[in-house]
C-alpha cells in the first residue's frame, strides 16, 4: 500500500496523560515515512502541547520496527519538481524546518524514544528533542549528499551545535550509516539500552523530568538553546532567574529540601 493511501488515521497521534504528552508516528508499513500532512499535524501537536499547562514532558516515538525512514522522497521529488510528471505543477513543500525548530523550542523537555532505526529528515526530527534514548540495535544515516540535496540550513545549524562540526561533516558529506554505539559516542543518543529495556529507561527519564520545577526547566531550556546557538538574550535570562527567586516553586522546593520530602510544583 502506498503511504498516500493510508488515510487520516495514520497521522501522528497525541495522547496526554498524567502530565506526559506522547506523540506517536503511525505509518509502520512504510517505516513511519513522513509526508506533508504529517508535518502539518506535528506542528498542530506542538502548538497544542505548548498551550496545555498540564503537560510537563513530551515523548516522541514510532510504531513498528523503525522510528522513521525520513521524509517521503517521492513526494519530495514531485513537490520540488525533480521528478514531477510532465504537465504537473510543482506543489510547495511543507515547512519541515519550522516544525523541527518549534519542537526544539517547546517549553517542556522532550524525549525521543528511538524504537528502531532513524533515517533522513527523521534524524533531525529526533535531534530536535532534548534527549534521545535508543535501542542497542538501532542505526542512522543522512543521505542528503547521496541524493544531491543541500540540506536545509536550520538542520545544518542544529547538527553542528548539538553534535559538533566534525560529526556533522562526517555524516552529511559521506551519507554513511552508523550504529547505536557510534551514535552514542558522538552525542546523538543520550542513552543506549537493550531493546527489552527501552520502555523502562524512557519511563525513568520521564519521571525524573516531570518531577522538576516546570518554570525553572522551561526557562533554563530556553537559555541553554540560545547559548548553543550563540543567541543568548542575557537580559531575558537574568529576568527569568530573578523571577524564579520570587516563585512559589522555589519556596516549595526549598521547603521540600528541608523537610526531606518530594516537592510538589505548581508551575508558578
Amino acid at each position: 500500500m502506498n503511504a498516500r493511501d493510508e488515510g487520516l488515521s495514520d497521522l501522528p497521534e497525541l495522547v496526554i496523560a498524567d502530565g506526559v504528552a506522547t506523540v506517536t508516528l503511525r505509518r509502520p508499513r512504510v517505516l513511519n515515512r513522513l509526508q506533508a500532512e504529517d508535518v502539518i499535524r506535528l506542528r498542530e501537536i506542538w502548538a497544542e502541547v505548548e498551550r496545555d499547562p498540564s503537560v510537563r514532558v513530551l515523548v516522541l516515538t514510532g510504531t513498528g520496527r523503525a522510528f522513521s525512514s525520513g521524509y517521503d522522497l517521492d513526494e519530495l521529488g514531485e513537490r520540488s519538481g525533480a521528478i514531477a510528471p510532465a504537465g504537473r505543477a510543482e506543489r510547495p513543500l511543507p515547512d519541515f524546518p519550522a516544525m523541527t525548530l518549534e519542537l526544539e523550542n517547546l517549553r517542556v523537555p522532550t524525549v525521543c524514544r528511538l524504537n528502531g532505526p532513524v533515517y533522513g529528515g527523521a534524524t533531525d526530527l529526533a535531534l530536535s528533542c532534548d534527549f534521545r534514548v535508543g535501542r542497542s540495535d538501532c542505526e542512522m544515516f543522512m543521505p542528503a549528499s547521496r541524493l544531491g540535496l543541500h540540506y536545509y540550513t536550520e538542520g545544518l545549524i542544529r547538527w553542528s551545535h548539538r553534535l559538533g562540526t566534525n560529526a556533522a561533516r562526517r555524516l552529511f558529506l559521506t551519507s554513511m550509516t552508523i550504529k547505536a554505539e557510534e551514535m552514542h559516542r558522538i552525542g546523538y543518543l543520550t542513552d543506549v539500552v537493550a531493546p527489552e529495556a527501552l520502555d523502562e529507561a524512557v519511563d525513568a527519564l520521564v519521571r525524573t523530568l516531570a518531577a522538576q520545577a516546570p518554570l525553572a526547566v522551561a526557562g533554563m531550556k530556553r537559555s541553554l538553546n540560545q547559548v548553543a546557538r550563540g543567541e543568548l538574550d542575557v537580559a531575558a535570562s537574568d529576568a527569568r532567574h530573578r523571577a524564579s527567586l520570587a516563585s512559589e516553586d522555589l519556596r516549595e522546593g526549598m521547603s521540600a529540601w528541608q523537610e526531606r520530602r518530594a516537592p510538589v510544583f505548581k508551575g508558578r
